[in-house]
């Protein structure tokens, strides 16, 4: 079976480090990335968040842009209800002007945020309900078919940037599938609902200007390493990481520390997160990436390369793309 792969890379922040190292850390990922023959990164907003460094996700992939050559860059996704649909037209027209042919935007509805952060952005709570329309207005900006009279986007008119609708629920495949989008399925960290949300999108997809078939990409999380003791000690780390973000309450705990909260129950969240996780030598992560893409129907991988340290991630980068080579020779 032909897989192909392409990296998410949520920008993190390891404890003790900055934004500057952690965006630094993005450029070499991608670099390395791209040296290996994967076709896309993306980077996904996120708002108010310690250890994500993703938050102003076209300028970091207009930074990325500069320092790489051919790789294709794009959001993973933007959440589209925070901002105006002309306002991210213009970012990435923008950004398609400065590299053409290298630019996706994957759009999502979920706000990213919690309630005070949702303030702080000053967004409607109900504008999630517009996200079918606000995607259309965007396209139209962007084909240079725009629906509201007398505004276009500059840059964006006609760039034909393309499209993609990201989601973990049943609503962002049957949208995709009305729309003719190509469908990101969030698997990496909500798998719940992966294969109906999948099935839903192949059978309801209907053709458009941009995809003639329907198109998956499917998220899934990968910590490889040249032993499976040493892929298996990262991985404990990535989780007492998760469980300190997601419920040390923005303490700086110790690895102990973290070790109580996985097991008084932010384990059991933490481990349903990472479902889909390819762990070990190459030829175990191979295995399981392949047994990944046949489960989850998907055209396309998006890796999540789970390691605390940038070393870590850029060996995962390596070892994956040289155990997958002959699958998607």
């Amino acid at each position: 079976m032909s897989i192909t792969l392409s990296v998410l890379d949520l920008a993190p922040i390891p404890r003790g480090e900055t934004a500057s190292s952690a965006i630094a850390s993005s450029v070499a990922l991608a670099q390395r990335a791209e040296e290996h023959g994967f076709q896309r990164v993306w980077y996904a907003e996120h708002h108010n968040m310690p250890t994500i460094a993703s938050s102003a996700t076209s300028v970091l992939i207009s930074h990325v842009g500069a320092h790489t050559e051919r790789i294709r860059l794009g959001a993973g996704g933007v959440m589209l209800p925070n901002h105006s649909p002309l306002t991210i037209a213009e970012q990435f027209g923008t950004l398609e002007a400065m590299y053409p042919g290298r630019i996706d935007l994957g759009l999502g509805r979920a706000p990213g945020s919690d309630q005070n952060t949702m303030y702080a952005l000053r967004r409607d709570p109900m504008s999630a309900d517009s996200f079918p329309q606000d995607v259309l207005e965007l396209q139209g900006y962007l084909t240079g078919n725009s629906r509201v009279r007398g505004v276009d986007a500059i840059p964006g008119k006609g760039s034909n940037v393309p499209l993609y609708v990201l989601g973990s629920s049943m609503f962002g495949a049957q949208l995709a599938a009305a729309l003719g989008l190509p469908y990101a399925f969030a698997s990496h960290f909500a798998p719940a609902m992966l294969e109906p949300a999948v099935a839903t999108y192949r059978a309801e997809f209907k053709p458009s200007a941009q995809l003639a078939e329907p198109y998956v990409i499917a998220g899934v999380n990968v910590v490889a390493a040249d032993t499976e003791d040493d892929a298996r000690e990262q991985l404990a780390a990535v989780k007492r990481n998760l469980a300190i973000g997601l419920f040390g309450r923005g303490q700086a705990l110790t690895d102990e520390q973290a070790d109580q909260l996985l097991a008084q129950g932010a384990g059991q969240h933490v481990n349903s997160m990472l479902t889909h996780t390819a762990l070990g030598t190459p030829a175990q992560v191979k295995d399981s990436l392949e047994a990944f893409a046949r489960t989850a129907n998907a055209d396309e991988l998006i890796v999540a390369f789970q390691s605390t340290s940038l070393e870590g991630r850029l060996r995962a980068v390596e070892l994956t793309a040289g155990a997958m080579a002959s699958v998607t020779a």
